[in-house]
């Protein structure tokens, strides 16, 4: 397990707002990129105008995971310059509830010492062992944090109460690898949105896609724009006027999806989607069933469109990979929309004959 960990763990760094009101990286360890120490920066909260508090936010940057744990300084005669600091974890998996638990005993250890020797090591002891224990500051085990439970953290089911029967929107932008930006003003509500979206296609168990805490910068948006598909989280309202970052575009806040021009045809909706409309939301609004079970459900309906896709295709001289036989898939006289669908997916899942 501690290997494991070893391979996960990237980094642990430090931000303090000083008496001052000004907000520095203090320490690292073992190293950070100046480009990724002044992205931290400005995803910790203390370089903030608004004064906001943020307890925890994650994200990614170029496939690197951050968690940051931001607490107010009150009472700590190791601290007595330091206001409000900030623990940045980076690491190599999606994992929030575990960066949370690791950062908050960190944060404990430093608030009590007020040096960053006694953090490094518990980092060390976690990196290497996959435990850090204080009867003061609480223990931590690395192996309580199984990625399938982080997967299964979010609730699909508050999805669709908000959204019914548009969620099946959803569902086809990630079927078809789109790319969806999501806004809401509180980081909070983006954070809690998006980690969930991935589970409405469970078969590929790809967090990966996941971009939850994006700011309009320009080495952000680059990195954004350098990967295929994704789900990018704005809290900044301006990013509705820039159409060169989505094809579908979520207004959290005002519970609207907006389907852009660009991706129109091949979201084009008929009977299959009303059909997985249906089915997404009478298994969401089951009292009986778990988010767990919902997820299933949609999976199963996700595995019986793959089956009737692996169908139409064939595999060709020399190329292990099955393609989409185009002929076979006129023949089945699937309604436009469903035959539509079958092929732009194709595409997404690589099934096209170059």
């Amino acid at each position: 397990m501690a290997e494991a960990e070893a391979q996960l763990l990237l980094a642990v760094g430090l931000i303090e707002k000083d008496t001052n009101g000004d907000a520095l990286w203090v320490w690292c360890y073992p190293s950070v990129t100046a480009e990724l120490r002044s992205l931290l920066l400005r995803k910790c909260c203390l370089t903030d105008e608004n004064k906001l508090l943020h307890t925890f936010v994650f994200g990614q940057y170029k496939r690197s995971w951050f968690y940051i744990t931001t607490v107010e300084v009150q009472d700590s005669p190791a601290l007595k310059k330091v206001t409000h600091f900030s623990i940045v974890l980076t690491a190599k998996d999606f994992n929030p509830e575990k960066y949370a638990a690791f950062t908050r005993i960190l944060c404990r250890i430093y608030l009590k010492h007020g040096s960053p020797v006694k953090m490094m090591e518990s980092y060390i002891a976690v990196l290497t062992k996959g435990i850090c224990q204080s009867e003061e500051n609480g223990s931590f085990l690395s192996k309580d944090f199984d990625a399938r439970k982080a997967y299964l953290a979010g609730s699909i089911k508050d999805i669709v109460s908000q959204f019914g029967m548009e969620t099946v929107i959803l569902y086809t932008a990630l079927m078809l690898k789109k790319r969806i930006v999501v806004y809401h003003p509180r980081i909070e509500a983006i954070q809690e949105f998006t980690r969930t979206l991935p589970a409405l296609v469970w078969h590929r168990q790809d967090w990966s896609i996941l971009h939850s805490y994006v700011h309009l910068n320009e080495e952000e948006v680059e990195a954004l724009k350098a990967c295929t598909g994704y789900i990018a989280g704005f809290t900044d309202s301006e990013v509705n006027s820039r159409p060169d970052l989505y094809d579908v575009y979520v207004n959290l806040a005002d519970s609207e999806i907006t389907v852009s021009p660009v991706v129109k045809e091949a979201m084009t909706m008929g009977k299959l989607h009303k059909e997985i409309a249906q089915l997404i939301v009478q298994s969401a609004e089951d009292p009986d069933k778990s988010d767990s079970q919902v997820i299933k459900d949609i999976s199963l309906k996700t595995k019986e469109i793959l089956a009737t896709l692996a169908s139409l295709t064939e595999v060709s001289d020399g190329n292990e990979k099955p393609t989409l036989n185009s002929e076979a898939l006129k023949q089945k006289r699937f309604p436009p929309a469903t035959e539509n669908f079958l092929f732009h997916l194709a595409a997404a899942e690589q099934m096209l004959k170059i």
